[in-house]
């Protein structure tokens, strides 16, 4: 696997975006292994851009675990300030399974009220609509399929 090529440009917006991020992965005194490895793919996968922290003082085995971070785990290297790796990787698209069966969650509305008497303010109400529930032009909830009606009152009634 290479590594991604980035613009300068790119990688300062990645670095300001990189600041306020706290580390998700920590290399140890055994330094790069292959838990370290599959940890920071998972941490790639689900944020795109991650911190490393690394606890050893060589720089020189620092940089050359950002390189190979870089390089096994197709990233592209944002920045190695002290002992912090930033890594960078474009998310993967995310298949959305949409469920046929799925109805829309409740929402709140609010209704104005407004009163009889003119001089006065319109009452504010918040009303929870369902997912099977509509409201009226009026403010009233009503559903919006009718009710299901039991096979035994089906035929009773015709």
């Amino acid at each position: 696997m290479s590594q991604i090529q980035l613009t300068p440009a790119q990688r300062k917006v990645h670095r300001a975006d990189a600041h306020h991020l706290d580390p998700v992965v920590m290399v140890g005194g055994d330094g790069l292994t292959a838990a370290v490895k599959k940890e920071t793919d998972a941490a790639l996968n689900a944020h795109g851009l991650i911190k490393v922290r690394v606890f050893s003082d060589d720089r020189a085995a620092r940089e050359a675990m950002f390189q190979t971070l870089a390089d096994e785990l197709s990233a592209a290297p944002i920045q190695h300030i002290g002992k912090l790796l930033v890594l960078w990787r474009p998310l993967p698209e995310r298949e959305k399974t949409a469920d046929e069966e799925r109805m829309p969650g409740p929402r709140d509305v609010k209704v104005l009220k407004y009163s009889t008497r003119g001089g006065q303010r319109p009452e504010v109400k918040t009303l929870r609509v369902l997912g099977n529930q509509r409201l009226t032009s009026g403010g009233q909830v009503k559903r919006a399929k009718p009710k299901q009606v039991s096979v035994k009152k089906q035929r009773s009634q015709s």
